[in-house]
């Protein structure tokens, strides 16, 4: 059997109809998992942004707490240095009152070196006077 030439056309037009149909088909799958995916990726998305917005959210509490112990510890340094700067003045205070008692001290030696150079002074006159007596006494005994 032989196709008139409307039957042959009339069939390859069938077959084209039934390949866009299937193209369609193939379309129309391709279109819904395109939704899916896309859909599927707006969520991941937002799930990611989700979890961005609490990661944020915890470094932030962890910088004010943070900031607000370097600011506690700010204020124990500060109380730390004043005891520093009393204790200071303390020491202050006591050094002028030592370098005072080494100031008299050094007078009062200086007063004893005095005193130990007259009393020197006074031996030596008194071993010169000594000796002139002995002098004295010698020449007279030998005058005898």
């Amino acid at each position: 059997m032989t196709q008139s030439p409307d039957e042959a056309r009339f069939a390859r037009l069938e077959a084209r109809v039934e390949a866009a149909a299937t193209a369609a088909t193939a379309a129309a799958t391709d279109a819904a998992a395109a939704r899916y995916l896309a859909a599927a990726h707006d969520r991941d998305i937002a799930d990611l942004g989700v979890k961005v917005n609490a990661c944020r959210a915890a470094i932030d509490g962890l910088g004010e707490r943070t900031r607000a112990r370097f600011d506690e510890m700010d204020r124990r340094f500060e109380r730390v240095d004043a005891r520093f700067d009393r204790v200071d003045a303390r020491f202050e205070r006591l050094e002028v009152k030592v370098d005072a008692g080494f100031a008299v001290m050094d007078a009062k030696f200086a007063e004893y070196d005095q005193g130990f150079a007259a009393m020197r002074h006074g031996f030596d006159q008194t071993a010169a006077g000594f000796a002139r007596i002995e002098q004295l006494l010698t020449a007279r005994d030998d005058d005898r």
